[in-house]
């Protein structure tokens, strides 16, 4: 579903024709939303199958493989996680999609899809417009996951690729609107319009889309309201408060949206005990940007 394109797209339209414009795009999103239509790319689509058979508690590890493997970008990804630092502390290295399933987890598979299809996304010709903010999306995305793992495993006892996988899909949201807002010839030429449906609409998008998307609910709660302030009088302990501490480690909504002013009412989190991870949570991006990207 598109939105209607103007006679002229070179007038710049103000006021109530410009706020029409967006409602429009809100609207079309609801409409998709609620009847679980879901428009995306052929990689989305893919890598979704694919999800959906990890999530398949009777499928026996031979069937999940099979499923993988017939998507070879997802494939080369999940052994090239499989077989990095962070999974491969022993040196010995895998080669086919079940050993790899077996060694990362279904979570963190599952993850890999997911991450796979956002990544292919933002590499396209349609989101050029956007210029730099899909990539920047995307590498904020990968902090996330990266800080979300090592906060989890290394001050909680929130299982890591639980917390991995809020960190890669908590911004969702953000990644389908920007998909959807290319569809629109008004908003491909005012990105500033695009960043402000973004910062306020992204979170609840994100979440109606991953319930739409069957996304394990425990994951869709912990990524609610991520980019709004919240106490952490006891310190991080649940799986909420890893996803919004590991947002804020890599910049928050300000840290990727960048027109926007950094927000106020956050805690410090110049907390000895987050700032002694700074060197392994740029390890686990920097492996994780490998990996994935």
């Amino acid at each position: 579903m598109t939105g209607k394109i103007a006679d002229d797209p070179g007038i710049d339209k103000t006021g109530a024709a410009l706020k029409a414009q967006r409602f429009g795009m809100l609207e079309d999103i609801a409409r998709e939303l609620s009847a679980r239509d879901i428009t995306f790319p052929t990689c989305f689509d893919a890598a979704l199958k694919i999800r959906n058979a990890l999530r398949d508690p009777d499928l026996p590890m031979r069937r999940i493989a099979q499923a993988v493997g017939l998507e070879p970008l997802v494939v080369a990804k999940l052994l090239r996680v499989a077989n990095s630092v962070a999974y491969n502390a022993g040196g010995r290295m895998v080669t086919d999609v079940e050993a790899a399933i077996t060694r990362v987890g279904l979570e963190a598979a599952r993850a890999i899809a997911i991450s796979t299809a956002m990544d292919q996304l933002l590499r396209s010709k349609d989101l050029v417009c956007f210029g730099e903010l899909p990539k920047t999306l995307w590498l904020h995305t990968l902090r996330t996951a990266a800080a979300a793992r090592v906060v989890a495993a290394r001050l909680t006892r929130v299982n890591r690729e639980d917390a991995m996988m809020a960190g890669l899909v908590h911004d969702l949201g953000a990644f389908y609107m920007l998909y959807r807002a290319a569809q629109y010839e008004e908003l491909r030429i005012r990105p500033d319009s695009v960043r402000h449906l973004i910062a306020q609409w992204h979170e609840s998008i994100g979440e109606s889309l991953m319930g739409s998307l069957g996304v394990p609910g425990h994951i869709i709660a912990a990524t609610r309201e991520h980019d709004q302030p919240r106490a952490l009088e006891q310190g991080v302990r649940t799986l909420e408060d890893v996803v919004y501490v590991a947002n804020r480690l890599a910049g928050g909504l300000e840290g990727w949206l960048a027109s926007d002013p950094p927000a106020a009412g956050h805690p410090s989190l110049d907390d000895p005990q987050l700032t002694a991870l700074a060197d392994d949570i740029e390890a686990a991006y920097q492996d994780l940007l490998g990996a994935l990207s």
